[in-house]
């Protein structure tokens, strides 16, 4: 199965190609950009479909990141993904980022259950835990700092995400907790592998968004109402 992963849910504007049968990846590209996937993903995509000698007819699934992570790069991310797959009629996979996180933490931690912890940029983190063969111990939420700090303790959990710094300062680290991945996203290599895992289905994948969008009412510009 020829599978094209893509990821756009933090500042990267990746993808990769991957043959799941032979278990190869046949290219990748990466581009930090911070924004503007809109603009630059289908030229990733058309970039890593030409270092393989592919083409879009080649592919047999598409596999996405989901979130929780940037809303307009996680709506970008899906929205090609299920466009590309209407257009070829092929399947389309969402994976979660704190999964894909979790799952590349466990490379040097495979004992451990991780916490993975995304910056929720509003003073709370973004949060999971898996246990070591990939069982959710705490489903993905939003929540404090305080509230992981917690929870790292009490699953005994290596911290995995750029959330961890957040959590090291507000733990003192006493006792210390096991730190992994400092990033906001997994490498794209864990997405194709999570994706090809996938049973397919019908389901079209949706953005995960663990709490609303940060735009806010102006509410300075509201007027009284007649009357009052």
């Amino acid at each position: 199965m020829i599978l094209l992963a893509i990821d756009t849910a933090a500042s990267l504007c990746a993808a990769s190609v991957h043959d799941s049968e032979a278990g190869t990846e046949l290219s990748r590209e990466a581009l930090d950009i911070g924004k503007g996937h809109a603009e630059r993903l289908i030229g990733v995509i058309e970039s890593v479909l030409g270092q393989a000698g592919l083409a879009y007819a080649d592919l047999d699934r598409i596999g996405v990141s989901i979130g929780p992570g940037s809303f307009t790069g996680v709506r970008v991310g899906v929205a090609t993904a299920r466009g590309l797959a209407l257009a070829l009629g092929i399947p389309a996979v969402g994976v979660n980022t704190l999964e894909a996180l979790a799952a590349e933490a466990h490379v040097d931690f495979p004992d451990k259950p991780i916490l993975a912890a995304i910056d929720g940029r509003r003073g709370d983190l973004y949060c999971a835990v898996y246990a070591p063969d990939g069982v959710v111990l705490f489903e993905p939420s939003a929540i404090s700092v305080a509230d992981a700090v917690l929870l790292a303790r009490h699953h005994d959990a290596a911290l995995a995400g750029n959330g961890g710094d957040a959590i090291l300062a507000a733990a003192g680290n006493h006792p210390p907790l096991d730190t992994g991945l400092r990033k906001a996203t997994a490498d794209i290599s864990f997405y194709a592998r999570f994706a090809a895992a996938s049973k397919a289905t019908n389901e079209k994948p949706k953005p995960l968004y663990l709490r609303g969008a940060d735009a806010r009412p102006q509410s300075g510009f509201a007027l009284a109402r007649a009357g009052s």
